[in-house]
């Protein structure tokens, strides 16, 4: 090997060497493109390097540009190569091809290279883990060809792009996954938790819109009446509870039809009031994807861009690792929604069952009894004086008596008294408090009648709580407060006593929370040791 081959050598394999390192340091690929076209035009017996990333449409982008061309293609400038044009060429074949002669040469690129008097250039492709993803182009004004060997030295710089390439893809695929786990979770956390839909749905949007760096973000419910409403948007573009009809050529309409997902590409011909819409706020591609809730089709989510390259391949299917969120979600919330349901028709048959026995009893057993006691009142009265034993085994039944009516009462108060469905929910409170063995300060501010569920439900918070004040607060009083507030009935039971009561240890309290929850209500039980217990309870008041 000559001294001057020698020295090429070893310039080659120092430039090699500098892009290598900045190669291992993981430095933003763009840093390394421009020092590569920079190296390749001190090596090499050219006078420019360019470097470009083939697009979807066929286009390609110049990404880095050194030498007599930089004016000429500066980097992010975007051209469709012409015939017999090198990235053409390269992008057909896949191959390394070199011209030595640009005359027949078309396309901006062709017509600049002969403007500014290249005579012969070369070009390798790209090659990123398999796939061709773009092209490295040098060019030469000089009139004598460029050497043979010029595309295999061209080749060395590729292969160093094409790592700096897939470490970066590499590195941005892990933070994509890990930014899509992490939302991932946090919708999760949301559904475990039992979070009401709205609030799940919203969650989605937002971490869709962020996540897919999209334009907009949507999800839709699909309505019995070929309609479907917006449920939650990222975006602004579409408000939350507008609804649209379903027909025309839209994304909506397609995985309405199919239950698969589905793409736009470009909105040139799609069709309906919606796409119209779309294409009025500057969207150009879309995605969406269906929600199945338990074997039926429930609705969909979709994302919009402006840009003007297409959504990546993969969007369908990452954002169906969301819609599966929200099925569940869905699924927990009807869930819900039927138990809760439920539960209020178990109650609401209790109830009537309670007001028919109290009925039965107070016009039947009660007042056979008070028929009874009266006459056996009479009987003792009509006794001759000479049967004082007479008299008074009748005055012993005529007690017994009155003790058993005195006792179905209690008891009929208890199955459902009888003053809350003819005085309202004050006399009933005013009554439970006087028969309370604790003091009871009342303060009912409540004037007219509300619907029954909500006095019902109120009276027997009110009573239970009163009954385990008596049982096991040891407490000197009882501060009861009832008023409307805030569209419900608010219910508050407060004590001094020893407090210490466990919500789960109970079947009374237990009993309170299934009846307040039943009829649509929340409660909460407050009891700390030493410091009494607090009940408070919102009961929807609306009929």
């Amino acid at each position: 090997m000559s001294g001057a081959e020698s020295r090429v050598l070893a310039e080659e394999q120092a430039a090699l060497r500098r892009v290598a390192t900045l190669v291992a340091r993981d430095v933003p690929p763009d840093e390394v493109f421009a020092a590569v076209t920079v190296e390749v035009v001190r090596l090499l017996p050219v006078d420019f390097a360019r470097m470009g990333r083939y697009e979807s449409d066929g286009t390609v982008t110049t990404v880095a540009a050194s030498g007599r061309t930089d004016d000429h293609f500066p980097v992010g400038r975007r051209l469709a190569p012409g015939w017999k044009n090198l990235g053409r060429i390269v992008a057909q074949t896949g191959r390394s091809a070199r011209v030595d002669s640009v005359a027949g040469a078309s396309g901006p690129v062709g017509i600049t290279a002969r403007q500014i008097g290249v005579h012969s250039a070369v070009a390798t492709p790209i090659i990123v883990e398999g796939g061709l993803w773009g092209v490295m182009a040098a060019g030469s004004t000089l009139e004598q060809l460029l050497p043979a060997d010029t595309e295999a030295r061209l080749a060395s710089f590729t292969e160093l792009v094409a790592t700096a390439i897939a470490n970066a893809e590499s590195r941005a695929s892990l933070a994509r996954l890990a930014e899509e786990q992490a939302a991932l979770r946090r919708v999760a956390t949301l559904v475990a938790r039992g979070a009401a839909s709205e609030k799940v749905f919203a969650a989605v949007a937002e971490e869709v819109g962020q996540l897919f760096l999209t334009d907009l973000a949507n999800m839709s419910r699909y309505e019995s009446d070929g309609t479907f409403t917006i449920v939650a948007s990222a975006g602004n573009r579409f408000p939350v509870g507008s609804r649209w009809p379903l027909g025309g050529k839209t994304i909506t309409t397609i995985v309405f039809e199919t239950g698969r997902p589905a793409r736009f590409d470009s909105y040139a011909d799609v069709t309906g009031t919606l796409a119209d819409d779309a294409r009025g706020v500057g969207l150009r591609s879309a995605v969406a994807t269906p929600i199945t809730a338990e074997g039926r089709l429930w609705g969909v989510i979709g994302v919009g861009s402006s840009l003007e390259q297409p959504l990546p391949a993969d969007t369908e299917a990452r954002l169906a690792s969301f819609t599966e969120l929200v099925a569940t979600a869905i699924a927990n919330a009807e869930s819900r929604a039927t138990l809760a349901a439920s539960r209020a028709r178990i109650v609401a048959a209790s109830d009537q069952a309670r007001r028919r026995i109290e009925h039965d009893l107070h016009d039947g057993a009660q007042q056979r009894l008070v028929s009874l006691g009266l006459g056996l009142r009479a009987a003792q009265k009509a006794v001759p004086p000479g049967q004082p034993e007479l008299r008074q085994e009748l005055g012993r039944l005529a007690r017994g008596t009155a003790e058993i009516l005195e006792e179905l009462r209690e008891i009929s108060r208890g199955i459902h008294p009888a003053v809350l469905s003819l005085g309202g929910l004050g006399l009933a409170l005013k009554a439970l408090a006087r028969r309370s063995p604790v003091p009871v300060k009342l303060d009912v501010r409540v004037q007219a009648r509300l619907p029954e569920r909500a006095e019902v439900a109120a009276y027997f918070v009110v009573s239970e709580a009163l009954a385990n004040v008596a049982k096991h607060a040891r407490a000197s009083v009882v501060e009861v407060q009832v008023e409307v507030r805030d569209g419900a009935l608010a219910v508050s039971i407060s004590d001094d006593g020893i407090g210490g009561a466990d919500p789960s240890g109970g079947s009374g309290l237990i009993g309170l929370t299934d009846r307040v929850e039943a009829s649509g209500g929340t409660i909460s039980i407050s009891s700390h040791a030493g410091a009494g217990t607090q009940i408070t309870a919102q009961l929807p008041i609306a009929s």
